[in-house]
């Protein structure tokens, strides 16, 4: 696998750019990269009282939870389904502690973002030092046209898929389906996709995946001898979809809304890929707190040794994120339909969009 490894620039996907962009909303400014990195620096500075009391908002509930379903399920099943929702809000900021942790970013200490990493990516069925080999590359090569391919949604161009025969087209369609994006894409995601190892892995990436899929079979085959296969399922099922279907619905927007940013190689830059291809999907306060703040993922691209919990405060202090692209939840949601870089026009298009343009051309 090509790209950096999980030590770059500085640790977990804190990429050290070599170039810079304009500050937004001033065209003419100088390009200063520096001075923000060092504008921001004191938001990368991680708290324990604050992580700890993360991990009591996100781990613990969602534990609590995960016991209360075991125990109705010879009560309600209906309380059991219920009891999956907010379960499944505790598992995606469990999830952004495990990314945290991916950064280096959670806790002080390398060695125990590690642990924690590793123990609350068994809670997400995902092998530690892959995904965070993986996310680095992401973070190091986001809106790179050149670049696609690790850590990110596959796009195609608009010409990549015009390029494409028929069957090649469905294929990309059928991936694209929001009903298979979201409701396949969790399953796969989640439960087949880290099992396996790539042919090409390293000794490391390959005792990170069978390590996990060891510690996995011991858990999961302990949870079904306690509460048996069905209980398994319905406890730790419906949360684990809903959540890995939130969680892909994160990703995506984060990086496919109309005014995204992609660029070739030539002049991709790093500080353009974050500030202008990184949205800030402004949530209510509850969405919010389950997501742990990652809306402001503009912040972290920019700087992702900024820990979650310090990146409304990085956000709201500096002017500089003021003019990014912002998304509400509905626009948020509206950017599914998006499925086509649009190399001339520098957008985001539909496939209808795409149909229309190319019979504006043919006649």
């Amino acid at each position: 696998m090509s790209g950096p490894d999980e030590h770059t620039a500085g640790g977990y996907g804190a990429v050290a750019p070599t170039a810079s962009c304009e500050v937004p909303g001033d065209p003419q400014a100088p390009p200063d990269l520096s001075r923000w990195q060092r504008e921001l620096a004191p938001y990368a500075k991680p708290s324990l009282p604050l992580a700890m009391s993360s991990i009591a908002t996100s781990v613990l509930p969602y534990l609590a939870l995960s016991i209360a379903m075991w125990q109705l399920l010879h009560v309600s099943l209906v309380l059991v389904l219920a009891l999956a929702v907010p379960a499944a809000g505790f598992l995606v900021r469990t999830f952004i502690v495990f990314h945290d942790c991916s950064h280096g970013s959670f806790l002080a200490s390398r060695r125990w973002n590690a642990r924690l990493g590793i123990a609350t990516g068994l809670l997400l069925y995902s092998p530690f030092l892959r995904w965070r080999h993986d996310h680095a590359i992401h973070h190091a090569t986001s809106g790179d046209l050149e670049r696609r391919g690790t850590g990110d949604v596959p796009t195609l161009t608009l010409k990549e898929y015009r390029a494409r025969d028929r069957r090649g087209r469905a294929a990309y369609r059928l991936y694209r389906n929001p009903f298979v994006m979201f409701g396949l894409g969790p399953l796969i995601a989640m439960v087949i996709g880290p099992r396996i190892v790539a042919k090409d892995a390293r000794p490391r990436m390959r005792r990170s995946v069978l390590g996990t899929n060891a510690a996995l079979a011991a858990l999961v085959g302990l949870a079904c001898w306690l509460m048996g296969v069905t209980g398994y399922l319905l406890v730790f099922g419906p949360a684990a979809m809903l959540a890995g279907s939130a969680g892909i619905w994160l990703f995506y927007v984060q990086h496919q809304f109309e005014d995204a940013y992609w660029a070739a190689s030539g002049s991709w830059t790093y500080a353009d890929a974050a500030l202008h291809g990184s949205s800030y999907l402004k949530l209510p306060p509850v969405l919010r707190f389950f997501t742990g703040n990652i809306g402001y993922h503009h912040v972290h691209h920019l700087n992702a040794r900024i820990p979650s919990y310090n990146l409304k405060r990085a956000h709201d202090e500096n002017e500089i994120f003021h003019t990014v692209p912002t998304l509400s939840l509905w626009a948020g949601l509206r950017a599914t339909r998006l499925k086509l870089w649009d190399e001339d026009g520098r957008r985001l298009v539909t496939f209808a969009a795409a149909r229309r343009a190319a019979d504006s051309a043919n006649a």
